[in-house]
């Protein structure tokens, strides 16, 4: 079975025939704009695109005598061709990269791919600082993975999975470009120094401040709610195309990004949030057997170095059964 879903193995279609049609010819300005917006869309989607380029690279010689535009959109001015059908072997030549990209999908697995779009990743329990050439830091939480985008005009990181806290290396002197963070259809601009963001989902994501301010904004205009929002020390916002930019009174900010700390910090949560976490950091799963288990609610403090500790002093204090299988660990 291909390790690719059904929404990965569209964004692979969709990638490889962009890349073959940018190598083709000159893009109509419609077109230009058709692969703008898809590429704002997802996050996903450029890092499939800028792949599916470098595959069609390695195989430039199938189709050497055609010719070859390298072209990607940009907000200056580009070649404009009269539209015309497109020829035969573009066809061929997409479905033979969709094929080439599923396979390595299948061979190397979802990790394989992440690793491909992302300058950094952690795995499972790791906490990671990266230091940026502009000065800036970056405090990768577990399971989490970036991608730098820096140009002459900003310096863009795109968040591609988990949580990171951004330490920003201010505008002064030669640096004059705007640092911004990516995410799940929206992106946060620095205003201060340090801020978190976390990838809920694929269209979802929430910004806290911890020092200063940043200023949070939709790529595409929500259907309800606020498409632009600046946050002040100590506030988090959640944004999605849905419910636009939707403040988090009463989101405790430090208590979320604890995990810096090496603890998790939970306050009256409902079990079912406690293993979720616990999964997010600890190798393996842990699955409960009855829903009504997880209303149950948890405080403490968790040692992300004792993890399996926690486990077993948390079912003792909840009185409940726990059955530890190969990577799994059931609770009833």
């Amino acid at each position: 079975m291909n390790s690719q879903g059904p929404q990965q193995h569209s964004i692979t279609e969709a990638a490889a025939e962009w890349a073959v049609r940018l190598h083709a010819a000159a893009l109509t300005e419609q077109e230009q704009a058709e692969l703008r917006h898809w590429i704002a869309c997802d996050s996903r989607h450029e890092a499939a695109l800028r792949f599916a380029e470098q595959t069609w690279a390695a195989l430039g010689d199938v189709y050497k005598d055609e010719p070859v535009h390298r072209q990607r959109p940009a907000a200056a001015a580009m070649p404009v061709r009269r539209s015309k059908r497109r020829r035969p072997w573009q066809r061929a030549a997409a479905v033979a990269m969709v094929v080439v990209l599923a396979g390595v999908g299948w061979v190397r697995g979802p990790d394989a791919w992440l690793h491909m779009q992302a300058d950094y990743v952690t795995q499972k329990g790791e906490v990671r600082t990266v230091q940026l050439a502009d000065g800036s830091k970056v405090e990768l939480d577990s399971d989490s993975a970036i991608r730098l985008d820096y140009d002459g005009v900003q310096r863009r990181v795109s968040l591609i999975q988990g949580s990171a806290i951004f330490d920003v290396a201010p505008m002064v002197g030669q640096e004059t470009r705007p640092f911004v963070v990516q995410s799940a259809g929206g992106q946060a601009r620095a205003l201060g120094t340090r801020f978190v963001v976390t990838r809920e989902d694929d269209r979802q994501a929430w910004v806290g401040m911890l020092e200063h301010s940043v200023e949070i904004s939709l790529l595409t205009h929500p259907k309800k709610g606020a498409a632009e929002r600046v946050l002040k020390e100590g506030q988090a916002a959640r944004y999605s195309p849905q419910e636009g930019i939707v403040r988090m009174d009463q989101f405790d900010v430090e208590r979320a990004t604890s995990w810096r700390r090496g603890v998790l910090i939970f306050d009256r949560q409902p079990l079912a949030k406690v293993i979720e976490q616990l999964n997010h950091y600890r190798p393996g799963r842990i699955v409960l057997a009855h829903s009504d288990l997880g209303e149950r609610e948890v405080s403490g403090v968790f040692r992300l170095d004792m993890l399996d500790t926690a486990l077993g002093t948390l079912t003792q204090e909840l009185q409940v059964q726990r059955l530890d299988l190969a990577g799994l660990s059931l609770i009833y």
